[in-house]
């Protein structure tokens, strides 16, 4: 009979430990308030239910108030904050288990309760105090991320109700980085909607004027006319010119984006340069983009081991295969290259959820780090994370300044000018300005519609054949419609136009 009462309080003495433990597992400071320091367990009792108190209401306030999430993301003062705050917890939480392991008096118990003892509270112990340290890591991170790729400047108004982002895209490596951007879009965003329009230059634009007052306009008055210089060289001259910049950290940026203003007519808020090569890992950080190919497209050079196609179809493609579908040159040429990059952003935009963004933040923050340079402030950061979520679910319009429609050796301006804000408005749901709409029918006879040229060139199969009496012929049975061109994996051809690079919806032609 002593063995069995011996036993059964072994028994109650493993209960009341375990209790203990979940107890602080569930409560921290509980464990302290019935066995222990009471004024130990009060101040963590209390702490933990301001804690609690204050994650609901931030829950709460994000659930209604997506700005809140936004907000708490990019500060990087509050993000400090929550990493030092994370570590204490896990800390004090630490502390609290190891006290109510001595609370439950290991030292009295069976040896095999005693091993359950400390395996229960060393499980419940490094869970509770690994998540809190990794969640301190996470944001730890984020900060890193928001400090190493965004500045600190001051944050500019939108223009006429929209914000204008100039995108750069250029090859890595030395001596390289940011001197003579592949590819230029502005990106006009609703600041409102987020609606989105993209407008591309080609990289071999030339005798373009520069924004008024600008140092470029000084130096070039009647537009930019050296003989062999491209817009895309406007970087490289600056750099070779940084004199005149002066107070400039990248006087190739400031070049570029005045001949941009020059060129569209549109002033721009700030600019990001992106590094193609990096852009791979990026893909890769987010699981790969799905992309519709409709042509086979070269990967590598033919010489190469790794060499092969992309073959037609719904494909997911890996950051390399997604670089060279942006960038494949054979059977191609510029403007499809152009509307090919244009796809891959939109495929990038739609794709990339929030949920997928956080199950690969760490991977996604390090790439985006190594990939962009931008002068985007920090403060402002929220407001664009906010407006891409809303142009998530719109139609992304595009604009090309490319033949047919536009002579890049020598561009006429005022209807550029015109195609720009013409394009804007009709994104807007709103009509064109007065002086746009004139000049409408001079537009027409510059350039064209491709849509127009195409079907005017295609014989009609219903309308009616007048005869001499005046009276309708029958009209000829109607044939399959013909297939639209496809050239260099891009829908339309050089003399037509492609449709990428000219859509009210991206991603309808993509």
């Amino acid at each position: 009979m002593r063995f069995t009462t011996l036993d059964r309080a072994q028994r109650v003495r493993f209960r009341r430990a375990v209790t203990l433990m979940l107890m602080t597992f569930v409560l921290p400071g509980s464990a302290q308030l019935v066995a222990g320091s009471r004024r130990v367990g009060r101040i963590a009792l209390r702490t933990w239910l301001v804690l609690l108190a204050l994650g609901t209401l931030a829950l709460v306030s994000t659930y209604f108030w997506h700005g809140v999430a936004f907000w708490a993301g990019t500060n990087t003062t509050l993000l400090q904050v929550l990493r030092l705050g994370l570590m204490a917890l896990a800390v004090g939480w630490a502390y609290l288990f190891l006290d109510a392991w001595r609370l439950g008096q290991p030292l009295t118990l069976q040896r095999q309760h005693r091993l359950a003892i400390v395996g229960v509270n060393g499980f419940l112990c490094f869970s509770v105090a690994g998540a809190l340290l990794f969640g301190a890591h996470v944001i730890g991170v984020q900060r890193q991320f928001m400090i190493s790729m965004f500045g600190d400047g001051s944050a500019v108004g939108a223009h006429h109700g929209r914000f204008n982002v100039l995108l750069m895209g250029g090859d890595s490596g030395a001596g390289r980085w940011g001197l003579r951007p592949d590819a230029m879009t502005v990106a006009s965003i609703d600041a409102e909607t987020g609606r989105t329009v993209l407008i591309s230059l080609p990289r071999n634009m030339q005798n373009f004027p520069f924004a008024e007052g600008s140092v470029m306009a000084e130096q070039f008055p009647d537009g930019f006319d050296v003989e062999g210089m491209y817009l895309n060289g406007l970087s490289t001259w600056a750099l070779d010119h940084a004199e005149l910049f002066k107070g400039s950290e990248n006087p190739g940026v400031d070049a570029t984006i005045q001949g941009v203003e020059g060129i569209t007519g549109l002033e721009m808020n700030y600019w990001a340069m992106v590094n193609l090569e990096g852009f791979k890992d990026l893909v890769d950080a987010v699981g790969g983009v799905e992309l519709n190919v409709r042509q086979p497209i070269p990967v590598g050079l033919p010489h190469e081991e790794s060499f092969h196609y992309i073959e037609p179809g719904k494909r997911t493609l890996d950051g390399h295969d997604t670089l060279w579908f942006a960038r494949a040159r054979e059977g191609s040429d510029d403007y499809s290259r152009m509307a090919r990059q244009k796809c891959v952003m939109s495929a990038m935009l739609q794709q990339v959820s929030p949920q997928a963004a956080l199950r690969n933040f760490e991977e996604i923050a390090g790439a985006s780090s190594a990939m962009v340079s931008t002068n985007v402030p920090r403060g402002e950061v929220d407001r664009f994370v906010d407006l891409a979520l809303k142009a998530r679910s719109q139609k992304i319009a595009t604009l090309s300044l490319v033949p047919p429609m536009i002579n890049t050796a020598d561009p006429d301006i005022e209807l550029i000018h015109q195609k720009v804000a013409a394009t804007i408005a009709k994104a807007e749901g709103r009509e064109a300005e007065p002086d746009t709409a004139e000049a409408a029918p001079d537009t027409a006879e510059a350039a064209p519609d491709t849509s127009s040229e195409a079907s005017s060139e295609a014989p009609s199969s219903t309308a009616p054949e007048q005869t001499g009496g005046g009276a309708p012929t029958p009209s000829a049975p109607s044939t399959p419609s013909t297939p639209p061109a496809v050239t260099g994996g891009s829908i339309g051809s050089l003399s037509q136009g492609y449709a990428a690079n000219q859509s009210e919806d991206l991603g309808a032609v993509c």
